[in-house]
C-alpha cells in the first residue's frame, strides 16, 4: 500500500514536473534562482529564497519556503537543514504553524534541543561515544553524559549546507549537500551526503536522504522536528498510533539494552489511537528514566519499503499527521527536557511536553548491537532512506 501511495504522490504532481520543465527551458530556474514557480491545480507551487542571517564566522544563511497550490508550505534553512516552519490547514481551512522553533537564525545558532534539525552522522545515542569496526576502536565526540548524541558536538545540524532548488517530479524541492570529512567528530571516512526536501501536491513534506563513503562508517540520518498540531499548549491531548508492536527498552543512560520488548499491556502500546498523556505518568521504570516517552519503536514493516510508521491526530484543530518511512524504527519523544527556559516564535515559551518528535531511524547504538539492523555504510554502496510527513484534517 505504501508503494502505491508514493506512486500516487508522483502522479498528482506530474503537472508540476511539466510546468517546472517549461520554466527551466525559458530560464526561470537559473542558478541565481530567487524564486521558482509553476502552475499547479489552478494555483502555484513555488520555491522562494530569502536571506536568513549569518553564522558567527560571517557565512550567509538562506531560508527556502516550499509551497504547493493548496497553501501548504514548509520553510527550511540551509543552516543545519533545519525545518523552521510547516504551515498546514486545520479542519476549518485555517493555516497554522505546527513546528517549534525560532523566528530568526540567531535562535538556532544558540543552544536549543535540535529544533527542526537534520541529524547526522548518527541520529540518537552511541554508548560511551565509541564503537568497534573492522577490528578498530573509534572514539566519538561525547555530548550527552558519557554518550555521543545526534552526531556529536558539531553534528550536521550545525553546519551550512550547499543548497539549490531542483526540478523534482514530486513538487517544489530543495537539495542540500554536505561533505563530512574523514575523522569529523571521530567518525571514519569521507561521507558525501545529499538530502532533498520536497513539498508534494497532497500536503506532504518528503525527505530523501542519500550518502556515499570512501571508508566503512556508521550512518543514521533523521530529522528532529518538534510538532504541535494545535500550534500551542502541550501535546498530551494529541492522539497517537504507532505501527509498532515492540520497542527497545533502555538502561539508566537511555541506551538500548538489546531487548525487543512487546508493547502489549504496557504504557508503550500505541497500536490504536491513544492520547499521549493517557499513560505518560504511569508507574513504569522506562517512563521514569526518560521523564516520559523517549524510546525507539520497532516498526512492524521492518524497513526497506515505504510504509506507515505513525498517525497523530489533534482533536481541537482536527489536524492529522501521518508518517511514512523506509526506516525500521522511529524514536517517539515527548519534549521531556523542555523546561520553559527557551523562548521561541513570537516569544512563546516552550514548556515541558510542548512538542513531540517522531524521528524515523535505525535503532540507537546499533554499532554496538550486532543483533540490530546494521547502520554500517561501506564504499561502493549508496545509503538511501525516505520519510514522508503527510498533513490533513478531519
Amino acid at each position: 500500500m505504501a508503494g502505491r501511495g508514493e506512486e500516487q504522490m508522483q502522479m498528482k504532481a506530474i503537472h508540476y514536473a511539466a510546468a517546472a520543465a517549461l520554466a527551466l527551458a525559458i530560464g526561470l530556474m537559473g542558478c541565481g534562482g530567487a524564486t521558482v514557480a509553476s502552475q499547479e491545480q489552478g494555483g502555484k507551487a513555488t520555491v522562494t529564497k530569502r536571506a536568513f542571517g549569518k553564522t558567527a564566522d560571517g557565512t550567509p544563511v538562506d531560508l527556502y519556503t516550499l509551497s504547493n497550490a493548496n497553501g501548504f508550505e514548509a520553510a527550511i534553512t540551509n543552516y543545519g537543514g533545519i525545518i523552521v516552519s510547516i504551515k498546514t490547514p486545520d479542519r476549518d481551512g485555517k493555516l497554522g504553524d505546527v513546528v517549534l522553533g525560532f523566528d530568526n537564525l540567531d535562535g538556532y545558532l544558540g543552544n536549543h534541543p535540535f529544533f527542526g534539525a537534520l541529524i547526522g552522522r548518527y541520529g540518537n545515542r552511541i554508548a560511551k561515544g565509541r564503537f568497534t569496526l573492522d577490528g578498530q576502536v573509534y572514539k566519538l565526540a561525547v555530548n550527552d553524559g558519557a554518550n555521543s548524541l545526534h552526531g556529536g558536538i558539531k553534528g550536521f545540524d550545525k553546519v551550512v549546507w550547499q543548497a539549490r532548488e531542483i526540478n523534482s517530479p514530486d513538487g517544489p524541492s530543495l537539495e542540500l549537500k554536505y561533505l563530512s570529512k574523514d575523522g569529523e567528530e571521530g567518525y571514519p571516512g569521507n561521507l558525501s551526503v545529499t538530502v532533498v526536501y520536497t513539498v508534494t501536491a497532497d500536503n506532504s513534506l518528503k525527505i530523501d536522504y542519500k550518502a556515499t563513503t570512501d571508508k566503512a562508517t556508521p550512518v543514521n540520518l533523521t530529522n528532529h522536528a518538534y510538532y504541535n498540531l494545535a500550534g500551542q499548549g502541550d501535546v498530551l491531548g494529541h492522539e497517537l498510533k504507532l505501527f509498532a508492536s515492540r520497542f527497545t527498552p533502555t538502561d539508566a543512560g537511555l541506551i538500548p539494552t538489546g531487548e525487543l520488548r512487546s508493547v502489549k499491556g504496557t504504557p508503550f502500546d500505541f497500536t490504536t489511537l491513544t492520547p499521549i498523556g493517557a499513560r505518560i505518568n504511569a508507574d513504569d521504570e522506562q517512563l521514569k528514566r526518560a521523564g516520559g516517552y523517549d524510546h525507539n519503536f520497532v516498526l512492524d514493516s521492518g524497513g526497506g519499503k515505504l510504509a506507515q510508521a505513525a498517525e497523530v491526530y489533534e482533536p481541537t484543530t482536527g489536524r492529522v499527521m501521518d508518517v511514512y518511512t523506509t526506516e525500521p524504527g522511529v524514536q517517539f519523544y515527548t519534549g521531556n527536557f523542555l523546561d520553559g527556559t527557551i523562548k521561541g516564535k513570537g516569544g512563546r515559551v516552550y514548556a515541558k511536553r510542548s512538542g513531540l518528535c517522531l524521528e524515523t531511524q535505525h535503532f540507537p547504538d546499533s554499532p554496538n548491537h550486532p543483533e540490530f539492523p546494521s547502520t554500517i555504510l561501506k564504499p561502493g554502496v549508496e545509503y538511501h532512506t525516505t520519510t514522508v510527513y503527510r498533513f490533513s484534517a478531519r
